[in-house]
């Protein structure tokens, strides 16, 4: 079968490897569709694994199923979870699946930019998902970026009184927008550096859009009836972005810190200007829980989110190389979805 093999965002080769066998309790799955995340590129994160096959966002059908496997058969059409949560672990107990180490060590093989992978029993059992009839494979793909969206805000406890700020509107921090505008929310504030995706900011429900370079606090309050934003969402990893965020909180407020930044990044943070006094929350989400996936695509297939109108590329395995340069630039592209049999 043919894979796209990642050595770094500029070297990314198309190869050939032998289809997964599979075992006791797995499947094998046609991969249909592959999203890219902003997170396949991040090279600090990535390079020390290189060569390897990435893509975690799948969609596709089942061709095999293992010895002991009654709940899925050939032919189902599934979206697959690379991590999967233990589900009896302390963490897992305690409401914090993806802190979970079985969540950390799970994964498909050899990775969602290729013809076909394996899916690990562990997975099968805790993270196959149907795919409703009206969702196409390539919406399905986000079912994985739109379940860790939904665990994010639900962390801050995003409600329709408050009046919310995305900071940075690539892939996360647009699908954010959508959600917050779903939960029909007060107002929705986006910044960015790059004009096309604040103008898709402004597209997918934010009411009022500022390029980042130019943008203070002030600007959240004359929009808001002198108040600065009640929830914070950071989805880009610029330093600078942080320190806007922390400047922009109002009392009683949370920030989430929803994208990594890159490695050993710090930044200034006033104990007394930030937190004494103003009661403000800080928290930071990562991946999804098995829940959240399913709620992913109970959203989608109801209409309360669309992601078709968020795919701006169409790639085939030859040519992933492309793909992961437009999301390595993070300029006129949205959501890259990678087709193996394309």
């Amino acid at each position: 079968m043919r894979v796209a093999m990642y050595y770094n965002n500029r070297d990314v080769r198309l190869f050939e490897m032998p289809k997964p066998e599979i075992g006791q309790g797995e499947i094998l799955l046609k991969v249909m569709a592959s999203g890219l995340c902003g997170t396949d590129v991040i090279e600090w994160y990535r390079l020390h694994k290189a060569p390897l096959v990435l893509g975690h966002e799948i969609a596709g059908d089942i061709v095999r199923t293992g010895k002991g496997v009654k709940k899925y058969k050939k032919g189902d059409r599934v979206a697959v979870s690379h991590h999967v949560p233990c589900q009896s672990c302390k963490f897992c107990l305690s409401g914090h699946q993806t802190a979970c180490d079985t969540l950390r060590k799970t994964n498909f093989f050899p990775g969602g930019f290729s013809e076909f992978v394996r899916v690990p029993e562990i997975n099968v059992k805790k993270g196959v998902y149907p795919i409703p009839k009206n969702i196409s494979y390539e919406e399905a793909t986000f079912a994985e970026p739109l379940a860790c969206v939904l665990r994010g805000q639900n962390k801050i406890n995003i409600g329709v009184e408050d009046s919310v700020l995305v900071v940075g509107s690539g892939i996360s921090g647009l699908l954010h927008i959508k959600l917050a505008k779903s939960k029909g929310v007060k107002k929705i504030f986006a910044t960015d550096i790059d004009n096309f995706r604040l103008e898709k900011a402004r597209e997918f429900g934010a009411d009022y859009i500022f390029n980042a370079k130019g943008f203070a606090p002030g600007k959240i309050k004359e929009n808001n009836d002198n108040f600065l934003a009640d929830k914070i969402i950071i989805c880009t990893g610029a330093k600078s972005a942080t320190i806007q965020a922390l400047a922009s909180v109002e009392r009683g407020g949370a920030i989430l810190f929803f994208a990594c930044t890159d490695k050993d990044v710090t930044v200034p943070l006033s104990i007394n200007d930030v937190f004494w006094r103003n009661d403000v929350t800080l928290t930071t989400s990562y991946a999804g829980s098995p829940e959240d996936h399913i709620q992913a695509l109970r959203l989608m297939a109801s209409g309360k989110i669309k992601v078709k109108d968020m795919i701006t590329h169409r790639l085939s395995l030859a040519q992933a190389h492309e793909g992961f340069r437009l999301v390595a630039e993070a300029k006129e592209s949205i959501k890259v979805i990678i087709l193996p049999h394309g």
